[in-house]
C-alpha cells in the first residue's frame, strides 16, 4: 500500500474547501491565492463530492493537510463527512467552518475528529492562522463561541481526577494549543511519549480529540479560555 504524500516543512499547506456556497468557496480561494504558504488543491459544494475528490487525491498520492468543512449542506452534511474522512485519512485534519447560530452542533463534530473551528465571519487573517494551527497539530479556538462550546460539550465518562500529574500537565498545555513538538520541548521527553501521554489522557476522559479535551479543561477552569 503506497503512503500518500503530504506537504512537506518547505512546501505550502494543501487545503480543500467544503461548502454548499460557492461564494464562500470561491472567497477562501481567493484568499488563499494571496498566501505563499497556503494553497487550495480541491474544493466540493457537498460532502460526498469531498469524499469523492480526496478518493481521487489519495490515488494520485497527493492528499490534502486539512479540510475547511462546512456543517450545513446537502446530500452529505460536515459531521457525517468528517467521520468519514478521519476513518480514511486519519493524516488529514479537519477544521469545522461554521455560524455562531451554529455553535452546538460543532461539539458532534469535534466528536467525530474535527482538529477545530472557525466561524465564517472570521477575520480573513484568522483563516490562515487557524489553518496553520491545524496543520502544526495544535488548537485554534475562536473565543467568541468557546462558551456555547463547553456548555455543550458532553461529560466525559471520567473526571480530571483520574488523571497523572503528568497527564494533568499535558492537558493544560493542549489546552493551550501546544502540539505534540511543543509539548516535548517544554517537558522534555520525546514526541512518542508524548502521543502516549495524549492518547492516555483522552481515553481516561472518554474523549476522542483534542480540541475536545481543550474544551474540557476551560470548562472544568484545569486552563484558561482564548
Amino acid at each position: 500500500m503506497h503512503k500518500d504524500v503530504m506537504s512537506g516543512p518547505d512546501e505550502p499547506i494543501r487545503v480543500v474547501v467544503v461548502d454548499d456556497h460557492n461564494v464562500v468557496r470561491k472567497g477562501l480561494q481567493l484568499f488563499f491565492g494571496m498566501l505563499d504558504d497556503i494553497e487550495v488543491v480541491g474544493e466540493a459544494a457537498d460532502g460526498r463530492h469531498a469524499l469523492d475528490l480526496l478518493g481521487f487525491l489519495s490515488a494520485e498520492e497527493a492528499l490534502p493537510d486539512v479540510v475547511l468543512m462546512d456543517l450545513e449542506m446537502p446530500r452529505m452534511d460536515g459531521i457525517a463527512a468528517t467521520a468519514e474522512i478521519k476513518k480514511l485519512y486519519p493524516a488529514v485534519e479537519v477544521v469545522a467552518l461554521t455560524s455562531f447560530s451554529e455553535a452546538e452542533r460543532v461539539h458532534l463534530a469535534l466528536e467525530v475528529g474535527a482538529a477545530g473551528y472557525l466561524l465564517k465571519d472570521a477575520d480573513a487573517d484568522e483563516v490562515g492562522v487557524a489553518v496553520r494551527a491545524a496543520h502544526r497539530g495544535e488548537i485554534h479556538l475562536d473565543a467568541a463561541v468557546v462558551g456555547k462550546l463547553t456548555r455543550s460539550l458532553r461529560q466525559p465518562a471520567e473526571t480530571g481526577a483520574v488523571l497523572t500529574p503528568r497527564e494533568r500537565e499535558i492537558l493544560e498545555l493542549v489546552a493551550r494549543g501546544h502540539s505534540n513538538r511543543d509539548i516535548a520541548k517544554a517537558l522534555m521527553i520525546s514526541e512518542r511519549t508524548t502521543r502516549t501521554h495524549v492518547s492516555n489522557m483522552l481515553g481516561k476522559l472518554g474523549l476522542v480529540s483534542r480540541t475536545q479535551a481543550a474544551l474540557w479543561a476551560i470548562r472544568e477552569g484545569i486552563a484558561p479560555g482564548p
